[in-house]
């Protein structure tokens, strides 16, 4: 089963491409319009894809689809997942995600309050800076995140905000604490799984810090969200804490929550959740009871321009430092053995034979070749062509890097992983 992600370099097609690691019978392509992180991730990627609002989307949209013979699309951005579902009867395949008229309606936040206005707490909505309690919140009507968006203390800042950017929404402000539920709903309309975590820390307007959290509230909120409006799969929802304490709805997304991964960890995970009812196949929910934290930051992924058949590493303060395993370099050299590289230890291990420390630690038969040497003896006359070096040495670094071999620090063994 083919299946493209689109746009992938977004946070929510990197949880869906973590999502779906050892799921039997898929094969991920990242797709993108520009270049983005999802080169670096997916390693089957394309970023020529054409941008939704270009005229001939469809047409250039179809033929990708055609010669990688996608089976089904996984969109990933609000505007996306609208411009498909309307489209869906002229794409080649289908799309995991909700009918069309509740993309429509979540795509405007306008939209989403006058459906849900006495279904669901939902925030005042001002016709101008005169009618508005201060300090009043501005939001575009369509976008995602907190981007566009401002708290205006004075009616002064409201008249600057709403001059600026025509069509800002002036909505009551709501001071308290921020949630999402992380929703799945079954073919038949069925709400199989809410889970609320705590958006406890926000970059960008994306929740990079975030807990799971209880509360029959939430439940509540969901069913009432699931009756009103048709879903199929994945979908969120946030909401935040008026004055008063009373949960207030923000907004509700078709789609998996980039920070969804947190119900992943028990056991809930979305994506796969989206594909497997796309298929049409039973799915069932199993949410493990204990509290989990999540926290994102930025990380590192490399593109080296070497060619390698044969790894040389060190044992000491390398693949072992004060007697544990690095796991960054125990990761690299299952990655190197996955790949089809011969892996060999080079030591100068003093104390005791080096093949009693390999049992010890259970790592003796990752090793295509262990040389274990003396002090007389040059590690660069073991390493050559078609070799890289990782030492946590300067100097053996320096001896075998002047042959023209590529070297590696220890804290450089992350810029030899995939991922």
């Amino acid at each position: 089963m083919n299946i493209l992600v689109f746009p992938c370099g977004s946070e929510i097609g990197l949880e869906i491409r973590r999502a779906f690691e050892g799921v039997r019978g898929v094969s991920l392509l990242g797709g993108s319009s520009v270049p983005d992180h999802g080169r670096f991730v997916f390693s089957h990627y394309r970023e020529d894809f054409p941008r939704v609002d270009e005229p001939d989307f469809l047409d250039r949209f179809n033929a990708i689809l055609g010669r990688e013979s996608v089976d089904l699309v996984f969109p990933t951005h609000d505007s996306v997942i609208l411009k498909l579902a309307e489209n869906q009867d002229r794409l080649r395949c289908p799309v995991i995600g909700s009918p069309v008229e509740t993309c429509r309606i979540t795509r405007s936040k306008a939209a989403t309050y006058r459906h849900f206005e006495g279904v669901v707490p939902t925030p005042a909505v001002y016709a101008s800076a005169d009618d508005a309690r201060l300090p009043a919140f501005l939001k575009p009507d369509v976008g995602q995140g907190s981007k566009g968006t401002h708290v205006a203390r004075d009616r002064r800042e409201i008249e600057f905000y709403t001059r600026e950017t025509p069509g800002l929404l002036i909505l009551e402000y709501l001071p308290g604490e921020e949630y999402t539920v992380d929703c799945f709903t079954d073919r038949r309309g069925k709400l199989l799984f809410a889970g609320p975590r705590r958006r406890s820390r926000i970059l960008n307007g994306i929740s990079v810090g975030t807990q799971n959290v209880e509360g029959r509230e939430f439940l509540e909120m969901a069913q009432k969200i699931n009756a009103r409006l048709a879903f199929d799969g994945a979908w969120f929802f946030q909401v935040k804490r008026s004055a008063a304490g009373v949960l207030t709805l923000m907004e509700v997304a078709p789609r998996v929550g980039g920070s969804s991964g947190l119900h992943r960890a028990m056991g809930v995970n979305l994506p796969v959740l989206s594909y497997y009812n796309a298929l049409g196949l039973p799915v069932a929910v199993h949410c493990n009871r204990f509290d989990v934290e999540m926290d994102r930051a930025w990380s590192n992924r490399y593109r080296l321009g070497i060619d390698y058949d044969r790894v040389y590493l060190d044992f000491d303060d390398c693949l072992c430092i004060e007697g544990r395993l690095n796991p960054n370099v125990v990761r690299f050299v299952v990655q190197a053995i996955n790949r089809g590289k011969r892996v060999c230890l080079l030591s100068r291990h003093r104390d005791g034979p080096l093949a009693d420390k390999l049992k010890k630690l259970r790592v003796a038969d990752l090793f295509d070749e262990v040389h274990q040497i003396g002090d007389g003896q040059s590690k660069a006359d073991f390493v050559g062509p078609g070799s890289i070096f990782i030492d946590d040495s300067f100097a053996e670094r320096l001896e075998v890097g002047r042959k023209g071999i590529p070297v590696f620090a220890v804290d450089a063994v992350e810029a030899l992983l995939d991922e």
